[in-house]
């Protein structure tokens, strides 16, 4: 069973042979968590050719800076969602503030609001996506079917407090959806100046 610090070896593998700057891993990579990277970048942005802006810069990222990514802080999908997460809060807030400057509609504090909304919106999306999937499917069927525990229980097969402790857990996850700061979070990604 792996530790805490030990990264699981598919992560630590991928690190390494971007590393060596083998274009198959990016490639790998991209397949593997390019639909992750670009939701997240089109929860924040809600506009297509942003979040595809977005998601190049992210992979190119990866590309130019391989051991920006360490496998001991946690998951590579965790990072990247850090990643993705980071640079379109950026685009989104260069966007905003340009458009307030040009005379757009809105204050400095509308603007903060939104960039507020968009990334607490879009951690939640990815929190959701990322918990086991029994909690997601009991979460699913209370939140979005609007059935209660016995329903759900009933639904899924398990007791009720089995229930309980699985729409417990999955809300506690999804709490700290405010906590913005996605984990695995880079301060400020090699190649990328000013706060996120």
């Amino acid at each position: 069973m792996a530790t805490r610090n030990t990264p699981p070896r598919w992560d630590r593998a991928m690190q390494q042979r971007l590393a060596r700057g083998e274009a198959a891993a990016l490639g790998e990579l991209y397949d593997r968590f390019a639909a992750l990277v670009h939701g997240l970048a089109h929860r924040v942005l809600d506009d297509q050719s942003a979040a595809d802006r977005v998601t190049r810069e992210v992979f190119t990222h990866v590309w130019e800076h391989p051991d920006a990514y360490d496998p001991r802080q946690g998951p590579m999908r965790t990072w990247l969602a850090g990643l993705t997460h980071r640079l379109a809060v950026r685009r989104l807030r260069a966007t905003e503030t340009a458009a307030l400057e040009r005379g757009g509609p809105g204050t400095a504090e509308d603007l903060e609001r939104r960039v507020r909304r968009a990334s607490v919106a879009a951690r939640a999306d990815y929190i959701v996506q990322s918990m086991p999937a029994p909690l997601r499917s009991a979460l699913e069927r209370a939140c979005f079917q609007r059935r209660d525990y016995r329903q759900t229980a009933a639904d899924l097969g398990i007791t009720e407090e089995e229930t309980r402790r699985r729409l417990r857990l999955g809300l506690q996850l999804l709490s700290t959806a405010h906590d913005v700061a996605a984990p695995g979070a880079p301060e400020d990604p090699p190649g990328y100046g000013g706060a996120a």
